[in-house]
C-alpha cells in the first residue's frame, strides 16, 4: 500500500467526504475491498483475525469451509496478495494472520469525521456490532 500511517498518530487515510481519493490510491485500496468482495475469503479473514493469538495455521481454516484445499488455498492467496493477510510457514503448516494496517486504511477511508453516516441517524462505536448488521 502506498498510503503509510503518519507518525503524528494521525490516521494515514482522510475520510472520502474529506478529500478525494488519488488514482494509486484508489486501486491500492480497490484491491483490498475486491478481495473481502467474496464471502468466503471475508469468512476467511473474520475467522483468521478472531482466532486465538491472532493467526491461524490453514488447518484450522480448512474445516471451517465445505472447498477443496487447493481453492481454499487460492482464497488465501487473493487476501495475501490484496495486502489483507500475512503468512509464515512452521513445518509442513502455513500460519496466516490479519495485517493491522490494511484493516486500519480500510476503515479509515470510509469513516466519517463524526462516526455518523450523512444523512443517516445510526451511529457506530468500535467494538459495538452495527444495528442490523448481517451476522
Amino acid at each position: 500500500m502506498s498510503n503509510q500511517k503518519p507518525s503524528g498518530g494521525e490516521p494515514c487515510c482522510p475520510p472520502l467526504s474529506r478529500e478525494p481519493l488519488t488514482s494509486d490510491w484508489a486501486g491500492d485500496l480497490a484491491r483490498m475491498f475486491k478481495a473481502l468482495g467474496d464471502p468466503v475469503r471475508l469468512r476467511m479473514l473474520s475467522l483468521i483475525a478472531s482466532h486465538q493469538g491472532g493467526e491461524s495455521c490453514v488447518c484450522d481454516i480448512s474445516p471451517a469451509f465445505d472447498l477443496s484445499q487447493p481453492t481454499i488455498s487460492h482464497h488465501l492467496k487473493v487476501l495475501r496478495e490484496a495486502g489483507l493477510l500475512d503468512c509464515e510457514r512452521r513445518g509442513t503448516w502455513v500460519y496466516y494472520r490479519v495485517i493491522p494496517a490494511a484493516l486500519e486504511q480500510l476503515s479509515a477511508v470510509l469513516a466519517t469525521e463524526s462516526g455518523v453516516l450523512p444523512g443517516s441517524a445510526c451511529t457506530y462505536a468500535p467494538n459495538e456490532p452495527l444495528e442490523g448488521a448481517i451476522s
